[in-house]
């Protein structure tokens, strides 16, 4: 019995999935995010990031099955929390950070949001894969800024609006490039923070 054969159909493909170094895989994942940025998720084809990275289709298949599921690990590697560590000392500043903050990546992650917003209504796992990589960790660094203020006593732990500023925060991120055509900058945050967020809290 030969060595592959003992190991197995399973242990001779991890072996070949293996060849790829994380350089080569990040710049995979680098591509195919960025084709879907500009010509949205539907026209991505794993021919396309195949030319684009100048690999065969069957070394982008034999690593990830379907394009849901490279697109899925693209987005799972491209996970970065920006709120975490902001921690000036006051609820109302730590907002207008958060505004800051999000104005810097706003127009690439918006941009990226919008083009997979119908394909994720249909892949569960390309669903949970976005709201992995790109919401529920800015969530949940958000809601500890929030806990925080009330540890402070800056806002009452039973104050209504609490449960809606990731809301709010997201909602005009996705919003605005649909009402005026540009995304929403940092001093655009910052100005919305001020005058929706901060006075919904009390925070004037």
């Amino acid at each position: 019995m030969t060595s592959q054969a003992a190991d197995g159909p399973e242990t001779v493909a991890a072996s070949r999935r293996s060849k790829i170094t994380p350089e080569r895989e990040r710049e995979f994942f680098d591509a195919v995010l960025e084709q879907i940025r500009e010509c949205g998720y539907d026209s991505v084809t794993m021919d396309g990031v195949a030319a684009s990275t100048r690999c065969s289709k069957s070394t982008l298949y034999r690593q990830w099955k379907t394009k849901p599921q490279f697109v899925a690990a693209a987005l799972r590697a491209n996970r970065r929390v920006r709120f975490v560590g902001i921690d000036t000392g006051s609820l109302a500043e730590d907002l207008r950070q958060v505004g800051r903050i999000a104005g810097n990546w706003s127009g690439k992650d918006t941009k990226l949001l919008q083009a997979l917003g119908h394909a994720v209504t249909s892949d569960r796992e390309l669903a949970m894969a976005l709201r992995e990589a790109l919401v529920e960790p800015e969530i949940a660094a958000l809601q500890e800024i929030l806990r925080r203020g009330v540890e402070h006593g800056e806002v009452p732990a039973d104050h209504p609006a609490l449960e809606y500023v990731p809301a709010m925060m997201f909602g005009v991120l996705r919003i605005r490039p649909i009402l005026t055509g540009e995304y929403a900058d940092s001093a655009y945050l910052v100005g919305f923070v001020e005058a929706v967020v901060l006075p919904a809290l009390g925070l004037t």
